[in-house]
């Protein structure tokens, strides 16, 4: 049986960065969330923003963990089969990637273990500030390989000699054309899919009756961040995609399966592309909408992808159908936003069954819209490694197929594990809640049992012996 390398290397790198995208896009919205939680608790001293912090803290290390192990993977993949990618590439990629572990990781794995291990050893402020800046390290380890992914999608400020890219001005480098939108795309679409996790969390909760208190802080704070950055994603991904048109024409005909332009430029709400007939089956369009969506102009027309040589044609069925998941979520989680907008205005947020019902079932649709998002960037960047100067066949390492399909195999033997029993340990950690915690003597309470004439000697708001200093314990939920 013979292997193509080329394809296997290609489902091998998909594989593991289609898992690996799902963990450091959770963490970088998290880290903010929890960061924003612990802000809230030293503002207010209400003991549920605290207790809320560390339940999600808890949910952060396991995300974080299994970012981390399925993102190794990937720069071994680098050397093991894109080696000729990497020598080609290797003097701007190598750089940029290093960078992200300089500042970013570097930064993260200072203050990630005051932020995990730091309660009730630290300060307050000290836990707080550690939690800001592993949100704030997620930030900038996106920012590093959006730059890096960008590049090679948009390659600029470089020069090619003897077959090898060699940097001529970094800030081009970094701060390429498509660079800008990417990374607000990214990191709006990591707080976004955070949100609708938390949404659908505080949701159950409520549903169930549970952790009332931190259920409503969860409710009014995820629907407050998605009624802002869905509508906020549609606009960035509007100016993402006149990016798209300027620097990679084709991918934008491959996601609106265009095929001439000399079409009225309807915009293709459905239908099955045939690229061996060049057209449509049971296509249903809306004629001009296409044109004003990508010119701004009604009746607007762009290259379709009869224009371009269908050796560079993208795999246009896979990037079609994977755009319309995309949009289509981004639909739904506008309609939450507004919708859980609404109710919170009227004060029927927490009360309304068929909405709590509705957003019960909302966490796994900005992983997916994450996962499509990526097919359409990936897949419609083909058959290009490094857009105009290299092919992705003229990439691999010179390896037999044989060899690449089974790391394949073992990876998603171990993958399937590591992913499924990371899923399941959140799981549990989200059936059992926030943990109602004893006060603690970094917490101005005796760390040892209380005595009945203590006990008698509480005030009334819980703070602890008359006239002892201490965080209030007051604000229970329910």
């Amino acid at each position: 049986m013979e292997f193509d390398p080329v394809i296997l290397a290609r489902i091998q790198f998909a594989f593991t960065v289609s898992f690996h995208i799902i963990f450091p896009a959770f963490t970088i919205g998290l880290s903010a969330f929890i960061a924003v939680l612990l802000l809230m608790w030293m503002a207010t001293s209400e003991e549920r923003y605290r207790r809320l912090a560390r339940f999600w803290t808890k949910i952060f290390a396991v995300s974080f963990a299994m970012g981390v192990v399925s993102g190794i993977v990937l720069s071994y993949q680098f050397g093991t089969n894109w080696s000729r990618f990497s020598q080609f590439s290797g003097n701007v990629i190598g750089p940029l990637i290093g960078y992200e572990v300089l500042t970013a990781f570097y930064l993260e794995a200072t203050f990630l273990g005051i932020m995990l291990f730091g309660w009730n050893r630290f300060p307050d402020w000290l836990v707080t500030l550690s939690a800001v800046l592993v949100a704030i390290g997620t930030a900038i380890s996106a920012f590093w390989i959006l730059a890096a992914n960008s590049w090679m999608h948009t390659p600029a400020g470089h020069e090619v000699h003897d077959g090898i890219a060699y940097p001529l001005n970094w800030l081009q480098v970094i701060f390429n054309p498509s660079f800008p939108y990417r990374l607000a795309h990214m990191l709006n679409a990591a707080y976004l899919t955070t949100a609708a996790v938390v949404l659908a969390v505080g949701a159950r909760y409520l549903l169930a009756g549970r952790h009332i208190g931190q259920s409503r802080i969860m409710l009014r704070m995820a629907v407050g961040m998605i009624a802002v950055s869905a509508p906020l994603q549609l606009i960035v991904g509007d100016l993402h995609g006149l990016n798209t048109l300027e620097h990679q024409p084709a991918k934008v005909a491959a996601m609106e399966a265009h095929w001439r332009e000399a079409d009225d430029s309807a915009f293709v709400l459905f239908g099955l592309p045939d690229e061996e007939a060049r057209e449509n089956h049971f296509e249903i369009a809306i004629p001009g909408l296409g044109g004003l969506i990508l010119t701004h102009e009604w009746g607007g027309t762009y290259a379709g992808l009869e224009q371009f040589p269908e050796d560079e044609w993208p795999p246009v069925a896979n990037v079609f159908f994977a755009f319309r998941i995309m949009i289509g979520i981004g639909l739904i989680l506008i309609a939450m936003g507004v919708w859980g907008g609404y109710l919170w205005w009227r004060g029927r947020l927490f009360d309304n069954r068929l909405y709590l019902r509705a957003a019960s079932y909302m966490w796994p649709l900005g992983f997916i819209a994450i996962l499509a998002g990526w097919i359409v960037t990936e897949q419609g960047r083909q058959p290009w490694l490094v857009h105009g100067l290299m092919r992705t066949a003229d990439g691999v390492s010179p390896v037999p197929g044989a060899s690449v399909a089974t790391t394949l195999a073992l990876f998603v033997f171990i993958y399937g594990i590591v992913f499924s029993t990371g899923v399941f340990y959140i799981n549990r950690l989200i059936n059992r809640g926030p943990k109602e915690e004893a006060p603690t003597a970094h917490e101005g309470m005796p760390n040892r049992p209380i005595s009945a004439a203590e006990e008698a000697t509480r005030d009334a708001t819980g703070r602890g012996p008359a006239g002892a200093p201490g965080r209030s314990l007051g604000n229970r939920e329910g």
